[in-house]
């Protein structure tokens, strides 16, 4: 029941996801007279669930697919879709999607912006830099004043209960110090509300919020480092715990790794 379509807003819609393993990304679901747009498609098995949810809101077909970013809980069914729907995303997803022998390589792709236009909506994609990976993508709902950031923004918990935390996927070209700045080109679009790669829907200023907190990381990460820690002893000593982010080691280690390659 927690999965099934529900409605943001007059025309938009979105399929929940809280989590990569159980229940994949938010799909949203932008519904117009000539046809559907949606942002993301979950798991590879999931295209006849969104076809189903989608159908019960309306008898449009989907004509556009649009990805955030080259992940299989976001962009899983593109192949299953590609048969009758346009699928779009930034050049780097597409090369990511390939490198890594995914499925349903897009062949429609852009490399700083892009738009749709169908049946009087305008749905905009900006590439704004590295985050999660190289190849993030926000879509841009206008008219509606809403975004989704695939997972350049998440919140809240996962299915089983444990609380969300940003991924650097560094073997597919994410950049935690880049990621303030691409959140930041993000945050000069005009929107009130924000739909997360994962989690509730949100508002701008929890996206601010977000930034925030991702700069503190850095910050003490940096100040752990002038301070004489090492790559074995800095996720020791760097707590994270008052931002309620459970980040693992790993995660600790490539935000050391990235600063001391910078140096």
């Amino acid at each position: 029941a927690r999965l099934r379509i529900r409605e943001v807003m007059d025309g938009l819609y979105v399929i929940p996801g809280f989590d990569g393993g159980q229940s994949g990304g938010n799909v949203a679901v932008r519904v117009t007279d000539e046809g559907v747009i949606i942002v993301d498609n979950k798991f590879p098995h999931s295209f006849d669930f969104i076809t189903e949810q989608v159908g019960s809101i309306t008898d449009q077909p989907i004509k556009y697919v649009l990805n955030t970013h080259h992940h299989d809980d976001h962009s899983g069914s593109n192949a299953d879709f590609m048969q009758e729907a346009d699928v779009i995303a930034h050049k780097n997803a597409r090369a990511n999607i390939v490198r890594n022998n995914q499925p349903g390589a897009p062949r429609i792709i852009f490399a700083d912006e892009t738009a749709v236009f169908l049946g009087g909506a305008e749905v905009q994609m900006f590439h704004f830099g590295r985050g999660h990976t190289n190849g993030d993508a926000v879509a841009y709902f206008p008219d509606l004043r809403t975004v989704h950031t695939g997972d350049l923004f998440v919140s809240g918990q996962r299915l089983d209960g444990s609380t969300l935390s940003p991924f650097w996927d560094f073997g597919n070209g994410g950049s935690v110090l880049e990621w303030p700045a691409t959140l930041a080109r993000l945050l000069a679009l005009d929107f009130d509300t924000a739909i997360p790669g994962h989690g509730p829907i949100l508002t701008k200023a929890d996206v601010r919020t977000f930034r925030g907190k991702l700069e503190t990381v850095i910050d003490r990460v940096r100040g752990e480092i002038a301070a004489g820690a090492t790559r074995d002893d800095i996720a020791s000593r760097v707590d994270t715990t008052d931002l309620d982010w459970p980040l693992a080691p790993v995660r600790i280690q490539n935000v050391f790794d990235e600063l001391t390659a910078a140096q």
